[in-house]
């Protein structure tokens, strides 16, 4: 429990009231008998006592953090809480009794309670700390989510754009993302139709990342074959005051961040100032970014708070191209020389703001209403020049209640989540990186909404049965508004329900056991649909998965183990040639995803911890009629990273790690030509050189390896090496130092 209130005097007995999402009993030290303690965390009071005694009820005092956060503007101002004295009978007299509550908002979890929530769930879940990954180079979402279990992420040319999939979702994409909710704060950061953006989130601006594999993410209405990232944003409550943070390294790399943050216990606020520029170890492959975030929050009473999330970013990348294998090989850091003729480069500017009111009328149930405005302008050169203008908004209306039903623990959550968007799709012939001759003019429009509900009932002190779906509606909507050789207008719309049926079982007292059999459906994105040369009209992917996991937590190990089977129909494949362009989308008939999720942290000894994350990946088509049983291309099918951390003393840990790809994949689905297996060895070094300022050294592919970090995704290659391949990076080291106040 937080507390900024100065020490009592040893006469003085302290009752921290715990916050909780479920009453509990301020006791207070005996022999003083006392009744339980009533009301919310925030104004803990005791009832009196029937016998004549003397007591004072003090709250508890807060200081200001931070300097204000101006760019919010959010001005704190310390406040003392009054005390008041009651005296009942001069006859008995005790000593002072101080009763303190919790000032922060019931809305806002503690690390330890986001855990316990997402253990609770019949399924397979996780939790990234986002303190443990700042011991290194944080650029891209690869270094927050690389050790995250069952999340395959892999950056493609050393940038913060990447490869993301969970279970195989959106696998096919080697662009931009698809295939899983991405969510900040419980809110989405995909665009309405689906699609979303690495570059909107800012890693170091994450106090902790919850992972919901598959339809375990249901809780946030979201039931895609990946299921939902939760970025949760630091607030006032539990952000240093301030920090300052620089990293610079290899091939022209420098990141910087500054944060400040407050709280006066009734208003609180965050800000986050980002900037991020490389050259890139390939050539036509410099990148920079810009970003600015933050959330401020206050609240209105015991039972009701608010907050408004901002977020800014402008960021510009040069695109290097894919190289034949030979290439790749031969030289990884040139670029493909038609991709720097055209000057293709992906640029953009986001605006975000979000806010979330929660009304918290008992410890044990919460409605939360929350909504979000975006708006986003792309300049893309590619194999024609695409500039589009998006406005994106959406709302959700969520109730959570965990109380007892029929003398058993039972959780209950239920919501609607409505989203629309707009994107003015202006096409040109690129001319150098310019636009030439307009090719195409849409205006596109999607909706979605969808209604969800979970029932999570306890059938005894170890057994709990999990029952839900989520109902969604989407629309897809084309106007041609410059018709060529065909119109390319539609009005398409996807409806379904997608079920889920989960079984827990709680082992021991860190231990659990799960099954869950679970529906998903996923509507194509607009770049499905109109992303080829023509539109193509495609139908909505469904699955229907069953999992099995075991996940225990021990003061010597941690175990996260899943293994789940998939039967998708009509999956979104998105194939290209061999130069990179889009060739359109289709629809497989039957498809499988099976495979392996494991994370292990097990700490051996005193100051030896050994982690290890390995996804094993059986994607393969289903007796289909041109490609048989062949398995489905695109990502590897067994991937190792792991690390031995080494706290050598209480202010230096040594670090070697380890990824590894022990056999070559399949880029094409004909199964004709592969990418090349590898293994890259790394050194972490870093500490503290006093209680504020920590340091560090990451050390990367020590071997200089020439490897392939990502590729195409293509029908049938026919056995011939094409432009396919994204180098990955060579040998490279990244410093860094952050100041934070305590």
């Amino acid at each position: 429990m937080r507390s900024t209130s100065n020490p009592p005097s040893s006469r003085t007995p302290r009752i921290d009231c715990p916050r909780s999402r479920a009453a509990r009993p301020c006791i207070p030290p005996e022999p003083i008998p006392i009744d339980p303690c009533r009301g919310r965390a925030a104004a803990c009071s005791c009832r009196r006592p029937s016998m004549s005694m003397s007591m004072r009820a003090t709250a508890r005092n807060t200081r200001l953090r931070a300097p204000a956060l101006l760019a919010l503007a959010l001005s704190f101002s310390v406040s003392a809480a009054d005390s008041a004295a009651e005296e009942f009978s001069p006859t008995t007299t005790l000593d002072r009794i101080e009763v303190r509550g919790s000032s922060v908002p019931a809305t806002v979890e503690t690390l330890e309670e986001a855990r316990e929530r997402l253990d609770a769930r019949a399924g397979g879940t996780g939790l990234v700390d986002g303190e443990r990954y700042r011991d290194g180079r944080v650029s891209t979402l690869a270094d927050a989510l690389g050790f995250a279990t069952g999340v395959f992420i892999q950056p493609r040319f050393g940038a913060e754009e990447a490869r993301m999939s969970i279970r195989g979702s959106g696998i096919q994409r080697t662009f931009h993302g698809r295939g899983i909710e991405l969510l900040q704060d419980g809110s989405p950061l995909n665009l309405a139709d689906g699609g979303f953006d690495f570059q909107a989130v800012e890693p170091l601006s994450a106090r902790y990342i919850e992972v919901y594999r598959g339809a375990n993410a249901l809780e946030y209405g979201a039931a895609t074959l990946g299921g939902a990232v939760n970025f949760v944003s630091p607030t006032g409550y539990d952000a240093a005051a301030a920090s300052l943070r620089a990293e610079v390294g290899s091939y022209g790399y420098a990141r910087a961040q500054a944060t400040l943050a407050g709280n006066n216990g009734v208003a609180d606020g965050y800000l986050s100032a980002s900037a991020f520029a490389q050259d890139g170890f390939r050539e036509h492959a410099r990148q920079d970014t810009w970003r600015l975030s933050g959330n401020a929050g206050w609240r209105f009473g015991d039972t009701l708070d608010g907050r408004l999330y901002l977020t800014h970013v402008d960021t510009r990348s040069e695109l290097p191209g894919n190289l034949t294998l030979a290439q790749a090989m031969a030289d990884p850091r040139a670029a493909n020389a038609g991709t720097v003729a055209g000057d293709q480069r992906r640029d953009f500017r986001l605006d975000r703001l979000g806010a979330r009111l929660a009304w918290t009328p008992s410890d044990d149930s919460t409605l939360l209403l929350s909504g979000y405005l975006a708006d986003k302008s792309l300049h893309h050169p590619i194999f024609q020049v695409l500039d589009q203008d998006s406005r994106d908004a959406g709302i959700d209306l969520r109730w959570r209640s965990e109380r007892e039903l029929a003398g058993r623990r039972n959780l209950f959550v239920a919501g609607l989540a409505l989203a629309q968007g707009r994107i003015d799709d202006d096409r040109h012939v690129n001319v150098g990186g310019q636009a030439g001759d307009r090719t195409n003019l849409l205006a596109l429009r999607a909706r979605n909404a969808k209604l969800y509900v979970e029932n999570q009932a306890w059938l005894s002190e170890r057994w709990a049965l999990s029952v839900g779906a989520q109902a969604l509606h989407s629309t897809r909507r084309s106007r041609d508004r410059f018709v060529t050789s065909a119109d390319e207008s539609f009005d398409v719309d996807f409806r379904g329900v997608s079920p889920k049926l989960g079984l827990l079982f709680q082992a021991g007292a860190n231990s659990r056991l799960y099954a869950n059999l679970s529906g998903s459906l996923e509507p194509p994105s607009f770049s499905e649909i109109t992303g080829g040369p023509a539109a193509t009209l495609v139908d909505e992917q469904r699955a229907t998965t069953l999992e099995l996991g075991w996940r225990t937590h021990r003061d010597d190990l941690d175990v996260d183990v899943s293994l789940y089977h998939a039967r998708v129909r009509d999956e979104l494949l998105s194939l290209s040639d061999g130069n990179g362009n889009p060739l359109g989308t289709i629809n497989a008939d039957r498809t499988l995803h099976r495979g392996i999720e494991l994370g292990v942290e097990w700490r051996f000894a005193e100051r030896l911890a050994w982690s290890t994350n390995v996804l094993v990946n059986d994607f393969r088509f289903d007796r289909d009629p041109v490609y048989g049983d062949n398995h489905l291309a695109g990502i590897a099918r067994e991937q190792l990273r792991a690390m031995l951390r080494w706290q050598v003393s209480d202010r230096v840990f040594l670090a070697p790690n380890l990824e590894w790809v022990p056999r070559s994949y399949w880029i094409d689905h004909a199964n004709s030509f592969s990418a090349p297996r590898y293994h890259l060895l790394g050194l972490k070094l870093g500490g503290e050189l006093d209680e504020r300022i920590n340091w560090f050294v990451d050390a990367r592919n020590l071997q200089d390896r020439r490897w392939i970090a990502s590729t195409n995704v293509v029908a049938d290659a026919r056995g011939l090496d094409a432009a396919n391949f994204l180098p990955g990076d060579g040998r490279s080291v990244y410093v860094g130092l952050e100041w934070r106040t305590r």
